[in-house]
């Protein structure tokens, strides 16, 4: 950060931890100190590397396949959802099981669900292999077409196109989901369109801040990590709008010549990234040179969602930590 004037940096509102990843860590962190370790978790709880690794130090352990978890064990489902078989095989073994899916997830699968006894076929538009897409596509045996973008729209056969339903990731760029939803409608005009609250709140309000701030600095820095859909769009709805976006998992990984000649660095985090990350990101970006943060305008988020019965604060135990 080589600059002879004073070097801001512009930290985004809101940024960081959503609703559904603070309930999701929260399941893990509560079942492990109702519980002991170790406690199974599915998939990674969220898709962030630190929280992941704090967790290990805990007691957690993440599995990818359920012969990886022994009889009689917790198990926690990840914020991002399992598919219908997953879930049939965890209860069948008898394991202690507690769901971190994501309520704005769970909303979709319950939509899906609902539409399929109705006679719904569907198009979920999403990315390929992402944990979440599996989950949702995974309520259903059959019936249910995945398109990652607009030239996908044209390829896919549905059986039949009287009823046709369209869900989306919950984490996906709101322009880009938008953009794929009016090919589908232009290809399947009777389509029924997706719920507007697929998308989740956080998703969109982390991009409308991404775009507020991005035309007012030189380069946007979101700290993520690589397998994070919502960070990966918070970067590129950066770089769409013409400002250089960068992804790093911690602040080891700026780099001086991303800063050469900037005056205004602009700073989010993705909904899985703790606030820790983002003060030591501040940090290195002050060692670098920058000599002053500001806070953008934004409305702080109020949601917060509900454990799951059995990870409840008892009143007195509620009492004593608010003491």
């Amino acid at each position: 950060m080589k600059n002879n004037g004073r070097v801001e940096v512009l930290l985004a509102e809101p940024r960081g931890f959503c609703a559904g990843v603070d309930r999701a860590i929260e399941i893990v962190e509560r079942a492990l100190a109702k519980f002991g370790a170790p406690i199974y978790v599915r998939h990674e709880i969220v898709h962030n590397t630190y929280v992941v690794n704090d967790l290990k130090t805990k007691g957690a352990i993440f599995i990818e396949d359920l012969d990886d978890v022994p009889a009689g064990a917790t198990l926690v489902f990840s914020a991002h959802g399992v598919s219908r078989a997953v879930q049939q095989e965890a209860a069948a073994r008898g394991f202690r099981i507690f769901d971190a899916t994501c309520p704005l997830v769970t909303k979709v699968h319950v939509e899906v669900a609902k539409l399929a006894k109705e006679g719904y076929e569907f198009i979920m538009i999403g990315h390929k292999g992402h944990p979440e897409v599996e989950g949702t596509m995974g309520q259903l045996d059959s019936g249910i077409h995945l398109v990652e973008d607009v030239a996908d729209v044209a390829r896919i056969e549905p059986a039949q196109t009287a009823q046709l339903a369209v869900v989306t990731q919950t984490t996906l760029s709101v322009d880009d989901a938008a953009a794929i939803a009016a090919a589908i409608k232009a290809r399947f005009p009777n389509a029924r369109e997706p719920k507007q609250q697929d998308i989740c709140y956080a998703t969109q309000n982390r991009q409308d801040a991404v775009k507020l701030m991005s035309p007012q600095v030189d380069v946007v820095v979101v700290v993520g990590s690589p397998t994070s859909s919502n960070s990966n769009r918070l970067a590129e709805v950066a770089r769409k709008l013409g400002t250089p976006g960068y992804m790093v998992d911690s602040a080891d990984e700026l780099q001086q010549q991303w800063f050469e000649g900037c005056s205004r660095v602009g700073l989010t985090a993705g909904a899985s990234a703790p606030e820790i990350l983002v003060t030591q990101v501040i940090a290195r970006l002050k060692a670098m040179g920058a000599v002053s943060v500001q806070r953008m305008p934004g409305d702080p988020e109020s949601v917060k969602f509900p454990l799951p019965k059995g990870l409840r604060l008892e009143q007195n135990e509620e009492d004593q930590a608010q003491e």
